[in-house]
């Protein structure tokens, strides 16, 4: 198969053209380089041969692939056994190298569940992280507040207890969630342990779905108390039917035959999208989640739809069922299946429950976007407001930059410096960072200042000079004309134009809105008013420097004050012994409280090593 670039404005290198004209006609995964050798894109394809050719044939200039094509360097291919590999493949690589070109669903925080922990009195806790098979665990769910709701939920109507161990097992008498009946209080015996159990099989049944059979049960408990005489008791289980009646009343649109569900939406808008995740789990909705994937000007809201199956459920558990606003290719489905072991159905056009779900997705999937493009439209123009009113002329409004420190600490103990970065309209937290001040007088903040401003771009100055580095276009420092000196003279060390550097001065009665700024390049201080967007977007990062910083410093004096970092400092204490103290007297603090015999009690804990920790937190 000959192919001719002269039909395309890119010239490629023969070599590339060649590798193309090479290729086998079977099943794959590609990858496309720039020269710089980052990833452009990658693809699958069941004939590898003709799909990779036609991005080499057709024309596809003013197109999001056509840009795509221009910067190609170099490929790399993986021969499969079938398209099912492909698409694992695919998508696997997507998630890893984060291609610049691909549909992409930034990784979010874990999902939580509502975790059972199989003990003599088991617990009912919030849980975020890897599940084992030690505890039962319920979910996931799409947000913590859902989670708490639940959690609220089972409370209410089946009492489990929600403390720690280490609480749990110290009590002499209820806590008030038993005063408030939302606790039946196993800690000192009120209920007994075989009917604690029994409550606790029956609110795994209720999250599992399993409504009416938890109902039956509960009847034949109450009528099994009343037959002994047991009215209490009776009364107890009759009053937990009325609660859980209640709730199912009221969530009598949520409840349906379906188990676990998962419902997607997309709608895409003003070169945008949002893909809208809905939860059903037990039977009940749990509500949704909105996902915001990068480039996806172009794209089919199938083409998104796949992108998002295929890419999330490569490490989130997958529901029973999948109901979609778009249909997409079934041979994920069987791809996905065939890793997960989970073989879920694809429903593109539901009935009943299910439609209506779908259509709730999908409004909240448009009124999420909306709120999104309406959010990213005022950001964009206060950084327009900021650029105007500080007489910038950065190239790119979308590529302007903004780095922010403040100094913090406690009468002079743990110093820390934060660094917190504004780029493309909004602040990304990924790019933040601490320093640790050291070597300084307690309490010096100029000093503090100088530090971390030559450690910040003593090295990225040199990496800008040289090309491979850049500089922020706005360099914020939280504090007046002293704080800018020394800023000005790090800068004129280092040969950077001091022109960027700008403090935030408080204003008369330190009141919130009557900020200056103050410029190390001479010019005068700027009132900007305390209706500014621009005075709206400078607070927004100052304060966020600022946020970031106390955090720091109270984490760095809580670990120097009290804590583990002295149990890992004393000698004979390892990870597990560490571990057991800790959990036996619920944190450092109660670990520092404790007497020789107490810590001596633990496994593991001689006497004489009990002493030396009990001697070592004094």
């Amino acid at each position: 198969m000959s192919i001719e670039p002269s039909e395309h404005r890119h010239e490629f290198p023969p070599e590339l053209l060649a590798q193309v004209a090479s290729l086998p006609g079977l099943p794959g995964v590609y990858r496309f380089f720039d020269a710089a050798g980052q990833v452009l894109y990658v693809g699958k394809a069941i004939h590898l041969k003709k799909r990779v050719s036609s991005y080499f044939r057709k024309g596809n200039d003013g197109t999001r692939i056509g840009h795509m094509v221009g910067k190609i360097a170099r490929m790399e291919t993986t021969v499969v056994r079938s398209e099912a590999e492909a698409l694992l493949l695919e998508n696997n690589l997507i998630k890893t190298l984060k291609p610049r070109y691909n549909i992409l669903f930034r990784d979010d925080k874990s999902y939580p569940y509502l975790k059972l922990t199989r003990a003599d009195s088991p617990r009912m806790v919030y849980y975020r992280g890897a599940v084992d098979k030690k505890h039962d665990y319920f979910g996931p769910y799409p947000s913590v507040w859902a989670v708490r709701e639940t959690i609220w939920l089972m409370q209410k109507v089946f009492r489990l207890r929600t403390c720690e161990d280490s609480v749990y097992k110290h009590r002499t008498r209820p806590c008030l969630l038993y005063q408030i009946k939302r606790c039946s209080a196993p800690c000192v015996g009120h209920i007994g342990p075989e009917d604690y159990q029994a409550t606790v099989s029956s609110a795994a049944r209720f999250l599992r779905g399993e409504t009416r059979e938890v109902l039956h049960d509960l009847e034949s408990r109450m009528m099994q108390h009343a037959d002994r005489l047991e009215f209490e008791q009776a009364a107890e289980v009759r009053n937990q039917m009325a609660a859980l009646s209640k709730v199912l009343h009221q969530q009598s649109v949520d409840t349906v035959g379906d188990q676990d569900v998962d419902i997607l939406a997309v709608h895409v808008q003003g070169g945008k999208a949002c893909v809208n995740l809905a939860m059903v789990r037990g039977g009940r909705h749990l509500g949704d989640r909105p996902y915001f994937p990068l480039h996806v000007e172009q794209a089919e809201p199938s083409e998104i739809l796949e992108a998002f199956v295929g890419q999330h459920y490569i490490d989130t558990p997958m529901p029973a069922a999948l109901v979609l606003s778009h249909k997409i290719d079934p041979e994920l489905g069987l791809a996905l299946a065939e890793q997960t072991g989970v073989k879920a159905s694809l429903v593109h056009q539901p009935r009943g429950q299910r439609r209506d779900w779908l259509d709730m997705a999908q409004q909240n999937a448009q009124i999420q976007l909306t709120r999104l493009l309406a959010e990213e439209g005022s950001q964009q123009a206060r950084t327009r407001a900021l650029v105007e009113a500080l007489d910038l002329a950065p190239e790119d409004l979308d590529q302007f930059r903004v780095e922010c420190f403040d100094i913090s600490h406690t009468a002079g103990e743990s110093t820390q410096a934060s660094c917190v970065v504004f780029h493309h309209h909004k602040m990304q937290s990924s790019e933040y960072r601490r320093f640790n001040i050291e070597g300084i007088t307690g309490g010096d903040d100029y000093a503090a200042m100088r530090q971390v401003l030559t450690r910040r771009y003593s090295k990225l100055a040199e990496a800008e000079r040289n090309g491979q580095g850049r500089m922020p276009d706005l360099v914020l420092i939280d504090g007046g004309k002293g704080q800018v000196s020394m800023a000005r003279e790090v800068f004129e060390a280092l040969v950077l134009d001091i022109s960027r550097i700008v403090g935030v001065e408080k204003g008369e009665g330190r009141r919130v809105g009557l900020e200056e700024l103050v410029f190390a390049d001479g010019r005068d201080k700027v009132y900007l008013g305390k209706d500014s967007a621009a005075l709206m977007l400078v607070a927004q990062i100052r304060d966020e420097a600022h946020r970031f910083a106390i955090t720091g410093m109270r984490a760095q004096r809580a670990k120097v004050r009290v804590g583990g970092s002295k149990l890992e400092e004393i000698a004979g204490i390892g990870p597990k012994k560490r571990a057991r103290l800790l959990q036996r007297f619920g944190g450092a603090r109660g670990v520092a409280e404790a007497s020789v015999q107490d810590l001596s009690s633990v496994e593991g804990i001689s006497p004489e090593l009990a002493q030396n920790i009990y001697m070592a937190l004094r």
